[in-house]
């Protein structure tokens, strides 16, 4: 069965296993998520459902959005994403991190850190020029290419602008903790975003046979 879940990153910290060995993991504060819809083959074309996550006031919704919770008695969550599964579920039925358990492998989307404007080094990890007296040529883009012909820029060309903000996604990362009671769910490794930032997508991975 596919298994899915949204939540934030609480930080990251180190366990120890039997063998004294430090793993450094990150704790997710998960769900519970709700389901809001149930999406069909008959339908829509393909089966998923619509979960939320995350308490919004009402007066903060319009009301078709407001609606969609209304209709069945849900309160209004903050987060709104879809999942692919075959699996039945039913409206209003209440997901917890425990739906994981410890040695899953999953993968983990989120919006990056923003780094704002930042030049070629930083952003793509490129040399520097001479660092000596008079080079002028420190932390400069390089060379844009020829100069008679082609006579223009390649598309592609790798240069000073904004980094980070994007949607990231780490794969194959190992359940270390499930934890229902406290909807919390460890994680080894690291994943996107800042602490108590952004939304976080987790699901069974993709890579499931390797």
């Amino acid at each position: 069965m596919e298994k899915f879940m949204l939540g934030k990153k609480a930080g990251m910290t180190q366990l120890f296993d039997e063998s004294g060995i430090a793993i450094p993991v990150t704790v997710i504060d998960c769900g519970p998520i709700v389901v809001v819809q149930k999406k069909s083959v008959a339908l829509d074309g393909y089966n998923a459902v619509k979960v939320g996550y995350g308490e919004i006031a009402e007066r903060k919704l319009s009301k078709p959005a407001k609606g969609q919770f209304t209709k069945f008695g849900i309160t209004p969550k903050k987060y709104l994403r879809e999942f692919l599964t075959e699996a039945e579920f039913t409206v209003g039925q209440e997901i917890k991190a425990d739906m994981f358990t410890v040695g899953d492998k999953v993968d983990v989307s989120g919006i990056s850190k923003g780094k704002g404007f930042a030049g070629v080094i930083k952003r793509y990890n490129q040399k520097t020029g001479p660092l000596t007296h008079g080079s002028m040529y420190h932390r400069r883009v390089g060379s844009m290419g020829a100069n008679t012909d082609p006579a223009r820029v390649f598309p592609g060309k790798k240069l000073p602008g904004h980094m980070g903000s994007v949607n990231v996604t780490v794969q194959n990362l190992e359940v270390i903790m499930a934890d229902g009671d406290r909807n919390i769910l460890v994680l080894k490794g690291a994943v996107p975003g800042p602490k108590n930032g952004g939304i976080l997508e987790i699901k069974t991975t993709v890579k499931s046979g390797k």
